[in-house]
């Protein structure tokens, strides 16, 4: 069996052999987000299925494709759907895309997700910003032996999201009269809602949003030595006195109707980095 770096290798020896560009972002459009590949000058587009040791996305809504090209001019590769760990996928499985973004040459991670809000300030619709996150799957993409050639044994996490690129998001937003907050996401294993007590708790312990991806990525981009910047859309409100239902359509259809603020935000955010 091949290890982690020696599936980075193939895959990544895969990839440029399909596209010979450099990216300068990998970016990780979540739940009902896929819509922003509509503006890339798409130069290659490989199904999950083509690529050696990807893994094959379940979740609704995820197209599972890897598009690679020109986002207004700046050399990107987009993974249109993700991988959950509720799909019975380890972590290492499902971080193995941010391996290969960085080993193809990306030095910047944008991950997107659809959240729960939990914060009584926020509502559906809003874009939260991510300047910091709780990890509650109860794993870790970096347990076991450590490569030191993918990063170092213990990485240091007192920034996993860019605070420039955070602050750069919220000026776009203001300029562009977005409601946009920053806050605390936690990341749960899923694939069932939270109960009221639940809510409470992860409330108490200073979560703004509620998730069930991003963090085992943000964390294998800081391993990697990689910028992140995270935007949450909070699709359903998870305020204890007052739940109801959860209904997937209509949180997709809430995480479709904010995609063009969350395009013009993240369009914003790498304007700057060309």
């Amino acid at each position: 069996m091949l290890d982690l770096f020696d599936k980075i290798e193939e895959s990544t020896a895969f990839l440029k052999s399909k596209w010979d560009k450099t990216p300068k972002a990998g970016i990780i459009l979540g739940t009902g987000l896929g819509s922003l590949v509509e503006k890339i000058d798409v130069q290659a587009s490989i199904d999950y299925e083509e690529i050696p040791n990807f893994l094959k996305s379940t979740a609704t809504s995820h197209r599972g494709r890897l598009v690679c090209g020109e986002l207004n001019g700046l050399p990107i590769m987009a993974m249109q759907g993700r991988f959950h760990m509720y799909e019975g996928y380890s972590l290492k499985e499902i971080t193995l895309p941010v391996r290969i973004m960085k080993a193809m040459g990306a030095d910047l991670l944008v991950v997107s997700n659809a959240c729960g809000g939990m914060n009584p300030y926020y509502k559906c619709g809003d874009i939260m910003m991510i300047e910091d996150h709780i990890n509650l799957l109860g794993d870790n993409p970096l347990i076991g032996v450590n490569d030191d050639r993918l990063g170092p044994r213990f990485p240091d996490m007192c920034e996993p999201y860019c605070q420039k690129l955070v602050d750069r998001a919220l000026e776009i937003a203001r300029k562009e009269n977005i409601v946009a907050h920053k806050g605390v996401f936690v990341a749960v294993a899923g694939p069932n809602l939270e109960t009221r007590a639940e809510y409470r708790f992860l409330r108490t312990i200073g979560a703004d949003v509620v998730g069930m991806s991003t963090v085992p990525e943000v964390v294998v981009a800081v391993h990697a030595g990689m910028r992140s910047v995270g935007f949450s859309v909070i699709t359903d409100m998870c305020l204890p006195d007052a739940l109801k239902p959860a209904n997937v359509d209509e949180i997709i259809a809430t995480a479709n109707e904010a995609e063009p603020k969350l395009t013009k935000l993240v369009l914003g955010v790498l304007a700057q980095e060309k």
